[in-house]
């Protein structure tokens, strides 16, 4: 079968072809049907996120089940699931209260080889390995949803939609009437962005350098696309967003805040990387807030996000800049490196 695999050492990454094992005991064999390319995918290629390789890439997939190992019980053949990357043993303390992103059982997913490349072990990505036409993942990766969903949509949920709405509501809970601040226009920042709708902000002031960008949030739901914060939200934001990696937008973010304010860190700085910032900043009464996956409760927040979705609540289809094929890669890595993407999304065979 076809797949996009990363062997490191300077090598150019390209389609080749692969073999994946039949699953295992609680594992599920996934035809996928479309992926999305996430700016994480470009963080193993230019080395800001260390893996191993030979690694399949991708993340961000949807399809269909198509094989159930041993003692399977949340899923069936033919069912419609979404790929969550999120490595969780679905037994712990902290999955069973709703915390799975802090759950500590789960097996290390950089240990994982699925797939074969040239008889070669090749490990799997994040939990996912979705730009595959085919993948084996863990039964807690394999979320069913609404059928109804195109399967191009349904993709996107399983890493930007979830990180950048969970983000507003899971993690820094905004309330009905607060206002909030986007850096970075992603397909993050853009779900961000809604999230807020969702939460009922009142103001969502959407900040980025490219003016198409600014547009698109502006559809989806942002009031104000200009770099005045401040003046904007009398004084300083409730809630901002940092939304691309970077310590300086971080910083900025930080300086946007009002009086109880809290910056949520969404995006993800190279492995390593530190900040300096004035301590007394936090005075009155600011807070800084990690934030993992949107703090997603994968088998509760992809359902509701496929329910908002169908329900005209969720906008989806306009974050998909451009379809792509997966002998296209090269291309749709160039324009994900040039910013020309809200979110690409590849569109795999219906069969290997």
């Amino acid at each position: 079968m076809r797949a996009v695999v990363y062997h490191g050492g300077g090598r150019p990454v390209g389609v080749e072809d692969v073999r994946v094992k039949d699953p295992g005991v609680g594992e599920v064999r996934v035809l996928i049907k479309a992926a999305g390319l996430c700016h994480s995918d470009l963080s193993v290629i230019d080395g800001s996120i260390p893996y191993p390789t030979p690694v399949v890439l991708g993340h961000e997939g949807a399809g269909v089940v198509e094989a159930v190992g041993p003692g399977v019980v949340a899923v069936k053949e033919g069912d419609a699931v979404v790929l969550s990357t999120l490595a969780h043993c679905g037994r712990c303390a902290a999955c069973e209260t709703g915390r799975a992103t802090e759950c500590r059982n789960a097996p290390n997913p950089k240990d994982t080889q699925p797939f074969t490349v040239n008889g070669r072990p090749a490990y799997q990505f994040a939990n996912a390995s979705a730009f595959a036409e085919r993948t084996v993942v863990r039964e807690q990766s394999a979320i069913p949803i609404d059928p109804r969903v195109p399967f191009d949509r349904a993709a996107l949920i399983g890493c930007g939609i979830m990180t950048g709405v969970g983000a507003v509501v899971n993690r820094a809970k905004v309330e009905t009437g607060a206002t909030m601040a986007v850096f970075g226009l992603g397909g993050i920042g853009l779900s961000c962005v809604q999230g807020g709708v969702l939460a009922g902000a009142s103001k969502i002031v959407a900040v980025d350098v490219v003016a198409e960008k600014l547009a698109l949030a502006r559809r989806l739901g942002a009031t104000h696309t200009v770099d005045a914060i401040k003046d904007l939200t009398g004084g300083g934001a409730d809630y901002t967003f940092e939304a691309v990696g970077s310590l300086a937008v971080i910083k900025q973010a930080l300086e946007a805040l009002g009086p109880g304010g809290a910056l949520t860190i969404v995006g993800v700085p190279k492995l390593g990387s530190s900040l300096e910032f004035v301590v007394h900043a936090l005075y009155q009464n600011k807070a800084i807030l990690g934030c993992r996956y949107g703090t997603a409760r994968p088998r509760r927040d992809f359902a509701l996000l496929a329910d908002l979705y169908l329900g005209g609540r969720l906008k989806i289809d306009e974050l998909i800049t451009q379809h792509y094929a997966l002998e296209e890669f090269p291309r749709a890595l160039e324009d994900l490196k040039q910013a020309r993407l809200a979110r690409g999304v590849f569109l795999l065979d219906r069969a290997a």
